[in-house]
């Protein structure tokens, strides 16, 4: 009877470890990204581009320009899929958090993934 009592006791325990560790303490950790942040890059780059491209009068710089502001646009979707399966979080916006000690920031990983420096 006692060797069942504690069978029981570590089970619980187990499965009770286990659920804070697979379950909620994932879900206490937020991950933010500034998205506005990294829109304004990509815009200053292709800006860049184009003015560059204008001031040469080079048909190939704007052709360059709108080819990356293409692939911005298919990567950029992808890459927030991702995210919040590479850090095992929530992801959102920076501007819907006011404030979380378990915030974590993610705007340079996807600064990365939509080549921006």
């Amino acid at each position: 009877m006692l060797l069942h009592a504690g069978l029981t006791a570590l089970l619980v325990a187990s499965g009770l470890a286990a659920y804070d560790r697979w379950v909620v303490r994932p879900a206490l950790v937020v991950g933010v990204v500034d998205l506005s942040e990294v829109y304004r890059a990509k815009e200053a780059q292709f800006t860049q581009l184009l003015t560059a491209a204008s001031g040469a009068g080079s048909e190939g710089e704007r052709e360059r320009a709108l080819s990356m502001a293409r692939s911005f646009s298919q990567r950029l979707p992808v890459a927030l899929d991702e995210l919040p399966r590479e850090c095992g979080c929530l992801v959102v916006l920076r501007t819907a958090v006011a404030g979380s000690p378990h915030a974590v920031d993610l705007t340079p990983a996807l600064r990365r993934k939509v080549d921006l420096p």
